[in-house]
């Protein structure tokens, strides 16, 4: 499945330059652990999560009691503007195609340890977001989509099977199939394919064929009038 299914289109962001305090009122409002910062453009400039304001909160009271020492000593304590998002954001952000596949989503946020990838189009502008859960959904699916897929999509439209000749059942994304199918290869290639299928744990088939073409010798034709004779 393509992450442009899973994704969500409408994006929470926020600008580069402004004010932490708005950057979690949006998230609160929102109920979300995340921003992505961009420029009018749409054009990706870093991610603020809540693991950012940690480390700005913590920050912030080791500047507290630096200002504490300073003021003891008597030395001045120049005056802070308010601090942005652009100060504690991550910059490094990564980022996927809309046709990327989902299992590939997954792997990229096991491996950078990240709950969600920002989609961008070609020209880098943004235009969705997919996350943890949403990749979770893909692989857990209800099992009457399951049966759907089987039978109106693969059977019918990719490998031209008549879907009233395979009862299939489901529990669980555990997929059962049985029936007769003309060929051997058939039904070899339908189970094939339907363990490929998003949310399918696994496959058990009981098909039957009329004929065992996977074991038909290629016979070569006859010679023809001219052909040459070995003697």
């Amino acid at each position: 499945m393509r992450v442009q299914d899973l994704m969500t289109g409408e994006v929470l962001t926020v600008g580069r330059d402004a004010a932490l305090k708005e950057a979690a009122r949006r998230m609160i409002e929102a109920g979300v652990s995340g921003l992505v910062v961009t420029d009018a453009s749409g054009n990706i400039e870093g991610v603020i999560t809540e693991a950012d304001f940690v480390k700005a909160e913590s920050g912030r009271r080791a500047a507290k009691r630096a200002r504490l020492l300073r003021w003891f000593s008597h030395e001045e304590d120049p005056l802070s503007a308010e601090r942005r998002v652009e100060d504690v954001m991550t910059a490094d952000v990564i980022t996927l195609g809309p046709q990327a596949d989902h299992a590939e989503a997954a792997r990229v946020m096991r491996k950078s340890d990240i709950k969600r990838i920002p989609i961008v189009d070609d020209d880098g502008r943004l235009i969705g977001i997919v996350s943890r859960s949403d990749i979770l959904r893909a692989f857990v699916r209800p099992d009457a989509d399951i049966i759907a897929e089987i039978k109106n999509q693969l059977m019918a439209h990719v490998l031209w099977i008549d879907p009233k000749r395979v009862k299939v059942g489901s529990a669980d994304g555990n997929v059962t199939i049985s029936g007769r199918l003309e060929t051997k290869s058939d039904a070899v290639l339908l189970a094939e394919m339907i363990g490929r299928l998003d949310g399918v744990v696994s496959i058990r088939s009981d098909l039957t064929w009329d004929v065992d073409n996977t074991k038909m010798e290629m016979v070569p034709p006859p010679p023809g009038p001219g052909a040459r004779q070995n003697r």
